[in-house]
């Protein structure tokens, strides 16, 4: 009988390691990871949600990982006049210079 819960976590350890940290990774470093864009390593990926999670809220981050499938959002928040969208715009600004300068390196 306890051989079950011995496997399932001997399992359960095997499909971490297969999976890297993406299980725990954040919302931005999943949208980079499974981008197309030629600089987004898991490093570099992980890097970037570092400064993430320093830097913006879960909304937030949210939000700025949708513009990895979708540019053209970010292009409309950018340009939007709302000040939601300004304030937000005004963050992922300041975010995306501090993960320029801190991931970078």
């Amino acid at each position: 009988m306890m051989m079950k819960p011995v496997a399932l976590a001997a399992c359960a350890a095997v499909l971490l390691s297969l999976s890297g940290s993406l299980a725990l990774a954040g919302p931005i470093e999943r949208a980079c990871n499974s981008s197309d864009r030629k600089a987004a390593s898991r490093a570099v990926c992980a890097c970037v949600q570092q400064v993430a999670d320093m830097t913006l809220r879960g909304g937030d981050q949210r939000k700025a990982a949708a513009f990895f499938k979708d540019p053209d959002r970010a292009q409309k928040v950018r340009m939007s006049k709302s000040d939601t969208d300004n304030d937000f715009w005004r963050r992922y600004k300041a975010f995306g210079q501090q993960a320029e300068a801190y991931c970078t390196r």
